[in-house]
Parts: structure tokens; sequence; C-alpha cells
């Protein structure tokens, strides 16, 4: 495999640092990836971080895969890279500096924006060589996503995959156009978003979650010998509704993200921050919290948490 005119051999580990673009400061920003081949032939797996800047755990997850080297397949190849969008992991934001997302950008233009010029570098010389990928996210906008693998479940080979990661949920979700996964499944490659947390802090069940995950899905596709048992059966959701606040004011939830849910079940409360009311907010359906705000005040019609029906 030839990565930015490095060659890495079959049993061979290496580290290579790719020059996207320069500060104003002229300090050059990079992005670091580790491959690491087996001597043994078999699938190539990526493992990427922090497609949004902000959304750190999935940094994490690779971070400590390398780490333990538990990234090192028995057979086929790894292609680690714990940070995609170095603008925004350093700024903690989710963008990079001229405001774009990244994961709406592909497959990207060498003389387009910044989240253009990374999205096309990934197109051009990462999904080439890959066969799957895991592509790890959070929450955003201070709402905490418990433990889930999203995909378009219709697609035989990738439900099997989301029931080998066997995170918690597997949600089936279409495609985000300009994204990641939208332009890999084009190109033939399989990737599985896996969502856990929030953004800008470290959640550690969902970091363990996606550790374990990847190591099971690895299992899978006999790129090791063994995997950790699930503490939990897959649920699949089909279908995901949210849940809105009809008034401004203080939210307080009485549910925690994963909690199972009946119909006509109080949530929570809007509440002024006056103490002239305080309204109840029941669910209109049953299933299971798969996403919940973190940030207690709220305007009318923002989103207090989504719920995943199975």
């Amino acid at each position: 495999m030839m990565l930015n005119g490095t060659r890495i051999l079959p049993g061979e580990e290496k580290k290579v640092s790719i020059g996207i673009a320069t500060l104003p400061s002229r300090s050059a920003l990079e992005i670091n990836i580790t491959v690491s081949r087996s001597e043994k032939e078999g699938p190539v797996l990526l493992l990427m971080g922090a497609m949004h800047g902000d959304e750190i755990n999935g940094t994490e997850v690779v971070r400590r895969l390398i780490e333990s080297q538990q990234h090192r397949p028995t057979r086929g190849t790894t292609i680690c890279i714990p940070i995609i969008n170095i603008y925004g992991f350093i700024s903690s934001s989710r963008y990079v500096p001229d405001g774009k997302d990244v994961n709406r950008s592909f497959p990207g233009n060498p003389h387009g924006s910044l989240a253009s010029r990374v999205a096309h570098y990934l197109t051009r010389d990462i999904i080439p060589k890959i066969d799957y990928g895991i592509d790890f996210h959070t929450g955003g906008a201070a709402r905490v996503n418990y433990p889930q693998i999203r995909g378009v479940l219709s697609d035989p080979d990738v439900l099997t995959m989301a029931r080998a990661f066997n995170a918690p949920f597997a949600i089936d979700a279409r495609f985000r156009p300009g994204s990641l996964r939208q332009w890999a499944a084009r190109q033939g490659r399989k990737i599985l978003v896996y969502e856990g947390g929030e953004s800008g802090r470290f959640d550690e069940f969902a970091i363990n979650e996606g550790i374990q995950g990847t190591l099971r899905l690895m299992h899978h596709l006999n790129m090791r010998d063994d995997a950790p048992p699930a503490a939990s059966p897959l649920r699949i959701i089909r279908h995901t509704s949210w849940v809105r606040a009809a008034y401004s004011g203080i939210f307080l939830t009485s549910v925690s993200p994963g909690q199972a849910i009946t119909k006509g079940q109080e949530l929570g409360t809007l509440n002024d921050p006056y103490g002239d009311f305080r309204l109840p907010i029941r669910s209109t359906t049953a299933g299971f919290v798969i996403g919940l705000n973190q940030n207690p005040v709220v305007h009318q019609g923002d989103a207090l948490m989504h719920i995943g029906i199975e």
C-alpha cells in the first residue's frame, strides 16, 4: 500500500502525515494517519474520528485502540485517523475556519473551500484503498446521543456489519447529501456511522462501546481472532421522531438516554423562569430515548429529545 509517497509493506506499521493547508500564521496543519498491515491478506478497515472537530469521543476511541495496539489486525489492514478536521479540533468547533461542514462537502474539490479540500483528499487517497469503515461522531448542539450505529439497513451488508458491531441501537438512516458515507457507498465501500456521547466532552460509556464494537466488527471481518461480548442485545430502530419545545423556557427532563418510554409517559417539564407555569411534556409514542438535549434553556421549537421506534 502506498500513502502520500510512503510504502507500507505486509507486516509493517507506519505513521504518515498529510499536509492539508497552513494557518494565516504560516503554521502547517497536517492529518496524521497510522496504517497497520498484517502479513496475512484481508480487508482494509478505516477508523476515523473528529470529522466534526468538537466531537472528540471518536478521537479517543481511535487513540485508545492505537495505544493498546488493538488496531493491529491479525489479517488485513487498518487505516486509523484520530482527527480528520484538525482545524475544528484545535478550536473546539464543529466546522473548519470558513464555516463549512466537512461531512457535507464530499466528494470535494482540490481548489475549493477548506472543507472541500479535506473531503477531496479523503475521496482521492483514502476511500479507494478501503473496503469498510467506521466514522465516529457524537451528538451536537448540546445533545447527547446514546451509543448507536447508523446506516442504510436495507443494505444486507450494512445490516450484518451493524449486528456485528452490536451497539445498543442500530438506526436505519438514509444517506445525507455530501456525506462521506454517501460518497463511499457510491464507490462500493461500506461505512458505518457510530454516534455516542456529546460534543466537547468525553463520555466513558460511549467510548468503551465504540472500542468494543470496533473489535467485534474486526472479528466479524476476520481481522481478529477474538472479540468482547456485547453487554446488551441490539435493538433495530426503523423510525425516529423528535420531541420539540412547545414554548420557550427551562427544560427539566425526567428520563435518561437509552431509557425505554411508553406512550403518554411524562418525559419532563417546560418551566417559566419566573415561576408562572410548569407544563408537562408527554410522549406521543412508545420507544427509546436515543438522544437528549443537555441545555436546560430552550426556545420554542427546539429539539428536546430524539425517540427511536423499534
